[in-house]
């Protein structure tokens, strides 16, 4: 609705709109944005309503529970290994072996999920069956041999570059789309990564020789690069159950 020309000023290249600011437009024809934090508050709340609506309870129940879990299980394997080999241990195997899935504490919710929610898993073939053994056997044993020489925050910041991975792998492979904010934590974990490869001896263990500390900085690389692609080929196989 626009004002009446008889009724303006003595200013022929001004018009007055009662339009919303936000909906004003530059000179050019683009949009002008102005919108407050109150109102960007609002549409984010919009947003986040519709997407809950979309989804069962259930959905958003699991997803909560996997977050907590992965929040608090990634901290506690970490010290629980660096603890295990600090307090003598020697079996690299062990490590590997109860780091792969958590067994048998999974069993306890996926098999109930299976009998009595008729959930069916996802049909192993043997090319999958395979890759996943070897993905999931060189992944852990990478990170035994990383916390039997590192200490466990050195090993955790250096694991923490399977996220470099899963945005690399997760770019070829899922073809997702890689934005500034992901290339500002690329750019920081992998400063972090190089700063602590730099200074190595100020958290060096007495009784592990310079050959156990890269062995294990190695590996502990190898097991991250493995842990993104991991990531990526489980996205890839279960999108089409969520999306």
């Amino acid at each position: 609705m626009e004002m009446d020309p008889s009724l303006a000023p003595d200013h022929p290249q001004l018009s007055y709109s009662i339009l919303p600011r936000h909906e004003e437009t530059k000179e050019d024809g683009s949009p002008e944005p102005s919108l407050s934090l109150l109102d960007q508050l609002s549409r984010f709340k919009t947003m986040a309503c519709e997407a809950y609506t979309r989804k069962p309870a259930s959905y958003w129940v699991l997803l909560v529970l996997s977050i907590g879990s992965m929040l608090v299980a990634f901290p506690a394997s970490s010290l629980l290994s660096r603890l295990y080999f600090a307090n003598g241990g020697k079996s690299k195997w062990i490590i590997s072996w109860v780091s792969v899935a958590g067994w048998p504490l999974t069993a306890l919710y996926l098999l109930p999920s299976y009998i009595f929610l008729k959930i069916q898993p996802t049909p192993l073939t043997f090319k999958l069956t395979l890759s996943y053994i070897c993905f999931r056997v060189f992944k852990c044993c990478g990170y035994a041999y990383a916390y039997a020489y590192l200490p466990a925050s050195t090993a955790s910041l250096l694991a923490s570059s399977s996220l470099v991975f899963s945005t690399i792998f997760g770019y070829f492979i899922v073809k997702n789309k890689i934005k500034v904010s992901t290339l500002n934590a690329i750019v920081i974990i992998t400063a972090a990564v190089v700063l602590i490869g730099l200074d190595s001896d100020s958290d060096r263990f007495g009784n592990v020789s310079d050959s156990q500390y890269t062995l294990g900085f190695i590996w502990d690389i190898v097991g991250s690069a493995l842990h993104g692609l991991i990531f990526a080929d489980s996205y890839l196989r279960t999108q089409s159950w969520f999306l």
